[in-house]
This record gives C-alpha cells, sequence and structure tokens, in this order.
C-alpha cells in the first residue's frame, strides 16, 4: 500500500509529463540517464526504508507527528520547506493541466488549471478513505498505461531509441542529478505516511520502503525510454510526453493517455493537499475537536489557488527548472540527512519489535 501509494503521488509532480525526466535525466544522455534514474530508485528505496520504520516506531503518521519526533523544535524548519515545495509542485501540475487542455482541446489553459482545482478539492474532500484505494487503483492503471505507451512508441520508433542506447553516452554529474531528483520527490513522503499505518514490524516497514523505490521508479524509466525517440531535442519541450503522442499520430490512445495523465494530476495535487489537510487534523485531535470535511475541501482550493497564480505567472519550464532543482537540496538537508544519523540512531536503539512512543511522537508544543 505505501509503494503504491508513493508512486502514485510521484507521477504528476516526477515523471508524468517528461518535463521532469528532461530536465534531470536526459542531459546525462541515454546510458547516463538509466544510470541516474537507478541513483533515485535506491536513494528512495534506503530513505524510504528508513522513514517507514522510524514512523513506526515513533507512530507518527502526519508529517507534523513524524518531523516532530525527528527534529525535536526544528521540525518548522521542514514545514516551511515542505509547503513551499508543496506549491511549486502543484503549481507545475496547473501548468501541466492547461498544457494538456490547450494542446488536446485548443481551449484556453486556465480551464483545465480549474478543473484540476476542483477535482482535487472534491477528492481530499472525502480524506483517507477514499483517497487511499483511489490511489492504489489509479497506481495499476498507471502502469498499464506506461507500459502500452513505451510498446507503442517502440513500434513506431523503436530504431531511433535502440540508436540513441547504442551511443552509451554518460555524461558526469548523473548520481548527482539522481539523488537530487529522488530528494525533491520526498514530498510525496507527507502524502504517503497515512497510509503507514497497517505497518506493524519492522521487516514490513523497510520491504515497504525499498518495494516504493522500484514501484516509484519502473514507469519514469518507461517514460525516459519512450523519449529517447525524439533525443537530442525533445528536452526542450514543455510536455514531452504530449510531443511524443503527437509523432505517433495515434488518436484513440492519445485521447486515453490524456485523460489519465489528467488523473494522474489529480491524484497527485490530492495526496499532496492531504497531507496538509492531515497536519490540520492533527492539531484538531490534540485539542479534542474534528477537522470538518469543509474545512478540508476549503484549505485544499486555497493551496491550489496560491499555486494557480504561481503557474500561470511563472510557467511550467521554468517552475521544475528553478523550483525543482533549488529545493531539493534543501530537502536534503532537512529530512535525507537528519534520517541517515538521527533515525538511524533511534531505531538501532528501539527493538525491532517495540513501538514505545505514543502517537504524537513527542512532547514538543505545536
Amino acid at each position: 500500500m505505501p509503494g503504491v501509494v508513493f508512486q502514485s503521488v510521484v507521477v504528476g509532480g516526477g515523471y508524468g509529463t517528461g518535463r521532469e525526466i528532461a530536465e534531470f535525466f536526459l542531459p546525462h544522455g541515454p546510458v547516463g540517464g538509466l544510470l541516474g534514474m537507478i541513483a533515485a530508485m535506491i536513494c528512495w528505496g534506503v530513505v524510504l526504508a528508513i522513514a517507514f520504520e522510524f514512523g513506526r516506531i515513533a507512530k507518527a503518521y502526519d508529517y507534523r507527528n513524524f518531523f516532530r519526533a525527528l527534529l525535536g523544535p526544528f521540525w518548522r524548519t521542514f514545514e516551511a520547506i515542505y509547503l513551499l515545495l508543496a506549491l511549486v509542485v502543484l503549481a507545475v501540475l496547473g501548468s501541466a493541466a492547461g498544457e494538456i487542455v490547450n494542446d488536446t482541446l485548443n481551449l484556453p489553459p486556465i480551464l483545465g488549471t480549474l478543473v484540476l482545482l476542483g477535482a482535487v478539492g472534491l477528492l481530499t474532500f472525502y480524506g483517507s478513505d477514499l483517497l487511499a484505494p483511489v490511489l492504489s487503483i489509479w497506481s495499476a492503471l498507471l502502469y498499464v498505461l506506461y507500459a502500452v505507451f513505451l510498446v507503442l512508441v517502440f513500434q513506431a520508433f523503436g530504431g531511433e531509441i535502440l540508436a540513441a542506447l547504442e551511443t552509451g553516452v554518460i555524461k558526469n554529474g548523473w548520481a548527482a542529478d539522481g539523488v537530487r531528483y529522488a530528494s525533491y520527490n520526498f514530498v510525496a513522503f507527507a502524502a504517503v505516511l497515512f497510509a503507514t499505518r497497517y505497518i506493524e514490524t519492522r521487516a514490513q516497514a523497510l520491504t515497504a520502503g525499498t518495494l516504493a523505490g522500484i514501484i516509484g521508479v519502473i514507469p519514469a524509466v518507461f517514460v525516459f525510454l519512450a523519449m529517447l525517440a525524439g533525443y537530442p531535442g525533445i528536452e526542450n519541450e514543455p510536455v514531452p510526453v504530449s510531443w511524443l503522442l503527437a509523432q505517433m499520430n495515434v488518436l484513440w490512445f492519445a485521447a486515453i493517455f490524456q485523460i489519465i495523465l489528467f488523473g494522474t494530476f489529480v491524484e497527485t495535487g490530492a495526496g499532496i493537499t492531504h497531507s496538509i489537510n492531515e497536519r490540520v487534523a492533527g492539531v484538531f485531535e490534540d485539542r479534542g475537536a474534528v477537522f470538518p470535511n469543509w474545512a478540508r475541501f476549503a484549505l485544499s482550493i486555497g493551496a491550489l489557488a496560491i499555486a494557480v497564480f504561481l503557474a500561470l505567472r511563472i510557467g511550467i519550464i521554468d517552475l521544475i527548472a528553478s523550483g525543482y532543482g533549488a529545493l531539493s537540496y534543501a530537502f536534503i538537508a532537512v529530512m535525507v540527512t537528519p534520517l541517515l544519523t538521527l533515525g538511524v540512531w533511534r531505531i538501532v536503539k528501539t527493538p525491532g519489535s517495540a513501538s514505545n512512543s505514543k502517537h504524537k511522537g513527542t512532547d514538543y508544543e505545536h
């Protein structure tokens, strides 16, 4: 469950449009890009395995309690960076949704952005009970979609893809960009925490984290290989996946793909805004109150409205190149490094079957 939820949330901001792959992997060449993806997979698997086990022993199922347990009074540093990156990801989704509606229906991009906003708000209105099964089902659907996509692209441009791979190009920096890519995508981790409540043992936590890294990267590899059909040059396209669909001229599949891709933006946006809702709901719970559904909807719409403004003002290419790049280093500093040091130390000190902490994780103030 955590693995498929992670993949579902990552896809929209991680590789759904192909723009992110063009930014982080294609510059290192066909083989260098694949090596970068392996680096990203290892980074995801290791960090998520540690994070799931840390969350289990701390009984922390939202990012507020998780990072209070990990960072103590400095946990708000994570929250500030997380909320900023969440807005950037939501802005990327809004911009991409507008591009798809404009490319496929020749309608104003703002319409696609507004439809995305409403769909995310509706999905988060119903909370975890609806979100978990929707993300899981959509994850399976995405696997089928990207597999068929790769097959169709290979049928049309198999020679170009093989020729690109045969060049064997490996440019410097693939490992660093793989880690950077993995790090900014840890924004999805906060959205996965609600699905880790079912983990009961250390073995389950470590297995779930490792599987999440593998499950998350496989569709990205499909997209990367497909994009080699237009290499070099495709990296300059705002939405490379849409460009590939246009080149194939398979209208029925293009229509299905664009619909499902739009759905991935909805699920990624819903996963991120749900994590913010869960953080606020934790404060309500501490005070003996219930966070109402109408407030979940309003908070989601408010976050997305700010993101829409960013999307319209900046654009998808600059958002990914500037926003993702800079904030990936911040995530390494406030999440990856503490987990690999303080988190591992806490895990080593705690017996594998123990879960000693109370639900809140710490006694620090809100």
